[in-house]
């Protein structure tokens, strides 16, 4: 048995004999304009927290610190891969987001209006941000690689009035075009869109239409406008967001201006250890809940330094991250497990030119980080200097909702668990008609009631709310997620519950297949599937991703099932092997398995909005279908 640290029992054992105070002590580390009058109400399924409480996310990110003294602090390090930087103090970005509030003001934008932002993550971006929540008005945030298709369909769900982009973004050393993408998208029936405003910063001249404006004539509107902050009701809308698309149709999550900042920035300590001496680096996209909570919002809320990076982590070489630590003196890292597994395959002589002594903890999110990719950051690249900790949440949750809670006390690691559920999160384990199940057997992962990070709602789709997540397994919120439990209480996620893999009656878990995939040496990344047999109802059908130095061979293929069956038995039943370069993931790095099985079927991928190559889903299906054609012959 593990020990749980004291000072965490307590924490969660508080959170369960009360949770209403619980979470109104939590609140209470943040100013409020106007107290609330009832911590909590639920008309369920939905459900509202501190109501009649007044608050401002903008003020308390900026204002707030402003006012006891902090004005002079960095608030925000711009970096980019092409080596441009600018620092930003509290003062500075609060002088900025004041005037970009007088010109949202100035374009007719007030209280309850949407608008949507396809921009990089840049000081502007940022800025667009937070004086959308200033002045009361709701931003949706659309990752600005999109297609102009996925682009219109989020812009017509949130019915925006105005679309800002930038006429170029970087990645890995070329300028990527986004005005024509957007021109492209209001083609497409964006009939409420009043204005598409445009951040110039050189390059191609991009085409202009009739309703455009360049940034400079809006920020112009401002004259005369007031900057000042709109006094919120806590469950008045901050931001409307989209989930990523691993599954079905994007949904558009709503987070309100005060339930969501507590989770956040509780998390932040609890969860992150984030104080106000912290250099925060979350790798992460404005365009995704990660960089909405742990690059803008929270960092800024608890008034530390975070670093807004643009282009890609791994140019102008696969050092780049490692040059930025050291360069800055980060103190705290959230990166994803996908870029873990892009630097391993690199391999750890980059992470050597450089000193990262100002680096105390590592944080990763987004999928399961496997063990062997845990054991290559924790043991070879800091030599267990530093903990490498894994956690887990959704765009629906704000912020994470199981973890290691490094800023309460740090419990023992086990490698490619989740971590345990986070104090005011209450966790089980279920079948699908709501059964609990033992410790150490896999079900459906529930939460049992709302927490103030928890969306109430989704936009426009209010009977799809409760469908999808409260009626799903009824009476419990229910993530989608296989998991289990062990005797513990450590949390091990096996994959999204509608890609477990029944091979004679045993459940796989496609990430436990994927991970003993990757205690092969040559292997950079792995996605598995479960596809149709005769005999026992699914084989394992897997898609490989080789480190550099490897090549494929039918002996590899071999070697490769025997690395897998070793680790998890003969039930582990492998039909295919396939070679690709990619796989189809995510533009937030979710591996899209849905593909995966698409292509072994041999039936179409269905939306694929959210993908980051195209080609990935071709490669795929070549790779399977030349396998298919050399067992035929």
């Amino acid at each position: 048995m593990q020990p749980i640290h004291p000072n965490v029992r307590r924490w969660r054992q508080d959170a369960t004999d009360d949770p209403e105070q619980f979470w109104a002590r939590a609140a209470a580390e943040l100013p409020w304009l106007r107290p609330w009058d009832q911590t909590f109400q639920w008309e369920y399924p939905t459900f509202r927290w501190f109501v009649g409480g007044q608050t401002n996310l903008a003020y308390n990110a900026l204002d707030h610190h402003v006012k006891r003294g902090r004005g002079g602090h960095a608030a925000l390090i711009y970096a980019t891969e092409r080596g441009e930087r600018r620092v930003l103090t509290y003062a500075m970005l609060l002088h900025g987001v004041e005037r970009v509030a007088a010109a949202l003001r100035g374009m007719g934008i007030g209280k309850g209006d949407r608008l949507t932002i396809y921009m990089p993550p840049c000081p502007e971006s940022i800025m667009l941000m937070l004086a959308t929540v200033r002045i009361g008005a709701i931003h949706s945030v659309v990752f600005a690689g999109f297609g102009a298709g996925a682009l219109a369909d989020r812009v017509k769900a949130s019915e925006s009035r105005l679309v800002f982009t930038a006429d170029k973004t970087y990645r890995k050393g070329k300028d990527v075009p986004l005005k024509g993408l957007v021109d492209n998208a209001m083609a497409l029936g964006c009939d409420n869109v009043e204005h598409v405003i445009m951040l110039k910063r050189g390059g191609v001249e991009a085409a202009t239409q009739e309703r455009d404006l360049s940034w400079d004539d809006f920020m112009a509107r401002g004259d005369g406008q007031s900057g000042a902050y709109e006094p919120m009701e806590s469950n008045d809308p901050a931001f409307i967001l989209a989930t990523s698309g691993t599954t079905a149709k994007p949904k558009l999550a709503i987070h309100k201006q005060g339930g969501y900042q507590v989770h956040i920035h509780s998390m932040g300590n609890w969860m992150f250890g984030m104080t106000e001496n912290d250099v925060w680096w979350a790798t992460s996209d404005i365009g995704w809940i990660v960089g909405h909570s742990y690059m803008v919002y929270a960092p800024l809320l608890r008034g530390c330094t975070t670093i807004v990076y643009e282009g890609s982590i791994d140019h102008p070489g696969p050092d780049a991250i490692w040059a930025l630590v050291e360069e800055c003196g980060i103190t705290g890292l959230f990166t994803s497990p996908t870029a873990v597994r892009l630097l391993m395959r690199y391999g750890e002589q980059h992470t050597e030119k450089h000193k990262l002594s100002s680096l105390e903890r590592v944080f990763c999110a987004g999928e399961v980080l496997n063990a062997p990719a845990w054991e290559w950051l924790q043991r070879t690249v800091f030599k267990d200097r530093i903990p490498v900790i894994d956690h887990m949440w959704q765009t629906e949750t704000g912020g994470p909702i199981f973890g290691n809670p490094y800023g309460l006390g740090l419990l023992p690691i086990k490698p490619g668990s989740s971590g345990v559920p986070l104090p005011g999160v209450e966790a089980v384990i279920l079948t699908p008609d709501g059964q609990p199940v033992p410790a150490g057997e896999k079900g459906i992962m529930a939460i049992k009631r709302p927490f103030p990070g928890l969306t109430a709602e989704l936009w426009g789709e209010p009977e799809r709310y409760g469908r999808d997540y409260w009626e799903r397994i009824s009476g419990v919120y229910s993530t989608g997620d296989s998991a289990h439990i062990d005797e513990d209480g450590y949390v091990w996620f096996a994959g999204r519950a509608d890609e477990i893999i029944k091979i004679a009656a045993h459940r796989l878990g496609t990430i436990e297949v994927e991970t003993a995939f990757l205690k092969n040496p040559a292997v950079a990344e792995a996605g598995v599937t479960g596809r149709p047999d005769e005999l026992r109802g699914e084989v394992i059908s897997a898609f490989v991703v080789l480190k550099q130095g490897f090549q494929p061979s039918d002996q590899l293929r071999k070697e490769l099932i025997d690395t897998v069956r070793n680790e998890l038995g003969p039930v582990a039943v492998i039909g295919d092997v396939e070679f690709v370069n990619m796989l189809p993931k995510t533009r937030s790095g979710k591996i899209m398995r849905r593909v995966l099985k698409a292509v072994t079927m041999g039936v179409p991928p269905g939306d694929t909005s959210t993908i980051e190559d195209e080609t990935s889903v071709e490669e795929a299906r070549h790779a399977f279908e030349q396998l298919k054609a050399e067992v035929q012959a």
